[in-house]
């Protein structure tokens, strides 16, 4: 018995449902994927935050003070959080690099994430304090590595302070670019109060705060302003 070939409508038929099929599955499995990204990159992010945590255990309850983002050298990357909490958490563990993450220039700093108190630290704000303070000790009365450290340790205790104000509003550790499509904002942060949740790019979260009275310290007579 011959068996019935398919006629040109019916395999025109079947090819309008294979591409229709296919239009749902392809843009189902690329938002699948990305969910997976954005699922993977917060998780990155909490453990990171476990070892910025255990840091401050032993420091004061302080916040590290370190480049914002590693530097890239010869050798590899040098300075910024990773290596600063590398006996925390090793310098090259995944948990420092989003899934989402496929830029060359930004792989080999060694981390995807911006540590968000290491460049707000440079806020004038924040500077004029420092150098008041630095301005305090008699000229020749410390070397240079020791006036570095008295600069670190009050810039941490500056951003701290800020920071545990602000717990809720500045992310601690951040996507240092867009790599999460969708609504809003496309990066993660993760906060002081340990919380992990998108970051806003076009306010409060990435961008560093304008103007004196946001950040702590100061002179008495800015209070007022």
């Amino acid at each position: 018995m011959r068996r019935r070939a398919f006629t040109l409508v019916e395999l025109l038929v079947s090819i309008a449902i294979i591409g229709i099929l296919v239009g749902i599955i392809v843009p189902s499995a690329g938002m699948i994927r990305r969910e997976s990204q954005n699922v993977k990159c917060m998780s990155n992010l909490r453990q990171d935050f476990v070892a910025i945590e255990a840091f401050r255990k032993v420091n004061q309850d302080r916040l590290p003070m370190c480049e914002f983002i590693p530097v890239v050298t010869d050798a590899g990357p040098s300075g910024g959080l990773p290596n600063l909490l590398k006996g925390y958490l090793p310098a090259n563990s995944e948990t420092w690099l989003c899934p989402a993450d496929v830029v060359q220039d930004s792989l080999e700093t060694g981390t995807s994430y911006m540590y968000l108190p290491g460049l707000l630290r440079y806020s004038p704000a924040v500077q004029v304090d420092v150098v008041t303070l630095l301005l305090t000790f008699q000229p020749g009365s410390m070397t240079p590595a020791q006036l570095a450290r008295q600069k670190s340790d009050a810039e941490a205790r500056i951003m701290t302070t800020f920071y545990e104000r602000e717990a809720q509003t500045y992310p601690v550790l951040v996507d240092s670019a867009d790599r999460h499509p969708r609504n809003g904002s496309m990066r993660n942060g993760i906060f002081l109060d340990g919380g992990v949740r998108a970051a806003d790019q076009n306010g409060q979260g990435i961008t560093a705060p304008s103007g004196r009275p946001e950040l702590p310290g100061g002179p008495p007579n800015q209070e007022g302003e």
